[in-house]
């Protein structure tokens, strides 16, 4: 007898048919089981050589909960009350798990050399100045973090989970990351507005800097450009960057620094959030010295990657000795994170 074949031709199967084909599979298993159970040796399947239906077709199971719903429904109605038991919690455990999850799941995102280009321009062009030559091959690295789970575009729970196991991932609960009725749309928005902020403060701060180590400003005029990167943690990185360009020489003398850190009109380097993600990002991609805001030492102690180094500054005039003293080699007296004292 020719039974029922399972294809793989949609994505999801038709409800009815799907329940069918679960219905002949465990028909061909009860089937089996009655012979055993007499004694009945060589038993043949009634099922021609490439007809036996596939136990595991190629459907898009991840897309399709209603489809494994019925599916297992209707081998449940063919079980004993033991096995509907157990495969009704599998059931369960599985709809749970493909349900949307009220968590972002954050990662280590890409770092970007602000001494270098993005998209094949420049990261900070400068005009009205002349710029220094790039001939050290140091870097100095603004870090981010990726996050998944926007509102309208949640994780599912599975993905949660696993999350929250993996050392190099933070889950955190949406709403501490979107603002309540606030659509990715406008995140977005707002996170980029927020760059743009962080650019054109760090831009004015580090001529101001520059102006006070005797550098003529006049006339210079900086834009900067980077593809998919938002908010405003980057200010510090950007305004190095700057100095770095109008200044005589490499001042990262051939090394990867990688730091994080807001800056305001005042050259005073604020807090972030994600820094022990940034840390395992500059890690990753070749940093071997980390600028960190002091504000965010607590969560740096105890978290900083083999082979990373962290530097504690709270302004930008830390920042650039910090890196000047980096590029010479005289590092023993620079300052790591620590632990506040209570």
């Amino acid at each position: 007898m020719h039974k029922p074949k399972v294809t793989s031709e949609t994505p999801c199967r038709d409800g009815a048919s799907t329940y069918a084909d679960a219905h002949t599979l465990m028909g061909m298993r009860n089937e089996r089981m009655r012979h055993d159970e007499r004694g009945e040796d060589n038993v043949e399947d009634n099922v021609e050589d490439g007809d036996a239906p596939d136990a595991t077709p190629g459907w898009s199971w991840m897309r399709c909960p209603i489809a494994i719903a019925r599916t297992i429904g209707g081998a449940v109605a063919s079980s004993s009350r033991r096995t509907r038991v157990a495969m009704s919690c599998v059931l369960l455990c599985l709809i749970v798990l493909l349900l949307p999850s009220p968590y972002v799941v954050e990662a280590p995102g890409p770092t970007q050399d602000v001494l270098g280009t993005s998209g094949g321009d420049p990261v900070i062009a400068i005009t009205g100045a002349k710029t220094a030559k790039r001939v050290g091959g140091g870097k100095l690295l603004l870090v981010t973090v990726n996050a998944a789970g926007t509102p309208q575009f949640p994780v599912m729970t599975a993905w949660a989970l696993v999350s929250w196991l993996n050392p190099q991932r933070t889950v955190t609960p949406s709403e501490a990351v979107f603002p309540v009725g606030q659509s990715s749309k406008q995140y977005a928005e707002r996170s980029s507005r927020e760059m743009t902020g962080s650019q054109k403060a760090a831009s004015r701060t580090a001529l101001d800097y520059l102006s006070g180590l005797g550098v003529d400003t006049r006339g210079v005029k900086v834009a900067m450009h980077v593809d998919d990167i938002g908010g405003p943690s980057a200010g510090m990185m950007y305004a190095l960057g700057v100095i770095d360009e109008l200044t005589p020489g490499d001042a990262t003398g051939g090394a990867a620094i990688a730091g994080t850190g807001t800056i305001d009109a005042k050259g005073k380097v604020g807090a972030i959030g994600g820094i022990r993600l940034k840390m395992l990002g500059a890690k990753r991609d070749g940093a071997t010295w980390f600028l960190a805001p002091e504000v965010n030492c607590a969560e740096v102690v105890g978290h900083v990657p083999q082979g990373l180094r962290d530097v504690r500054v709270s302004t930008l005039d830390d920042a650039y000795r910090a890196v000047l003293a980096i590029g010479k080699g005289q590092t023993a007296s620079l300052p790591h994170c620590t632990v506040p004292r209570t």
